[in-house]
């Protein structure tokens, strides 16, 4: 697990009203009916995130890092990828104690992605049916951003925050949409040797690939109370913006 529940992003370098806040029950194209949260600006968004959280699933991490996109000017949209076997669980959030372990490996690839869909489009019903919009994740969430941008989710790019490599699988070699690697430098679960070969399979199929590669930080390092690592999530944050801000409408 990344964060607990003590555990809260940063603030982003701009902030502006934030008008919805919401948790509400998706459906998958399948018929899956999953948990997520929506937090949607007081202007007209020009872009969009669908949020990927940790191993544990949807917690109040991800829910105030939808806050967050929404305080900097973004639509975004935050999901739990265990319904399939978990169901949606009570108040929306996994509880800290929440066993994932045997959820996270019956998950699959198509479920995640049929559920990533199902909050994109929500996305673009409550805002713009053009929106572009990112997926951006966290850990196990962060691996499955990376491989969507292989994907046929009409996406316009992916950033992912300490993911693992291996998770990412073949679909490396055939990335597309650009991309953003969030690397701690010390995250011994995903070597940096491994993230940078990772950047590199990507870049040679044909993605742009931008790997930010932050020396001596551990996993789960973009957390408010990481004193140590202001300054790197000051700089996480630029380069995410940025990145929204060139694909933004």
């Amino acid at each position: 697990m990344c964060h607990s529940d003590a555990s809260r992003p940063p603030a982003p370098p701009r902030f502006g009203e934030v008008v919805e806040q919401s948790f509400l029950t998706l459906t998958a194209s399948d018929g899956n009916e999953f948990a997520a949260y929506f937090a949607a600006p007081a202007e007209s968004p020009r872009c969009g995130v669908v949020i990927l959280p940790d191993v544990r699933g949807l917690h109040p991490y991800y829910v105030a890092l939808a806050d967050r996109f929404a305080e900097a000017g973004l639509a975004a949209v935050a999901y739990d990828f265990y319904a399939r076997t978990a169901g949606v669980p009570e108040g929306f959030m996994r509880a800290e104690d929440f066993v994932w372990e045997p959820h996270r490996d019956a998950s699959t690839q198509p479920g995640i992605d049929d559920d990533a869909l199902a909050a994109i489009n929500y996305l673009r019903s409550r805002t713009s049916p053009t929106l572009p919009v990112i997926t951006l994740g966290f850990c196990f969430g962060g691996s499955q951003t990376w491989r969507q941008s292989a994907g046929d989710l009409p996406i316009a790019g992916a950033v992912g925050f300490y993911g693992r490599p291996s998770l990412v699988g073949d679909a490396a070699n055939h990335a597309s949409k650009p991309v953003i690697m969030i690397i701690a430098g010390e995250d011994f679960g995903t070597p940096l040797p491994e993230q940078l070969a990772l950047a590199e399979t990507m870049r040679a199929a044909g993605a742009e690939v931008e790997a930010y590669v932050y020396d001596g930080a551990p996993h789960s390092f973009f957390d408010r109370s990481f004193a140590d690592w202001t300054d790197a999530c000051a700089d996480v944050w630029d380069h995410v913006l940025a990145f929204t801000d060139r694909l933004s409408v």
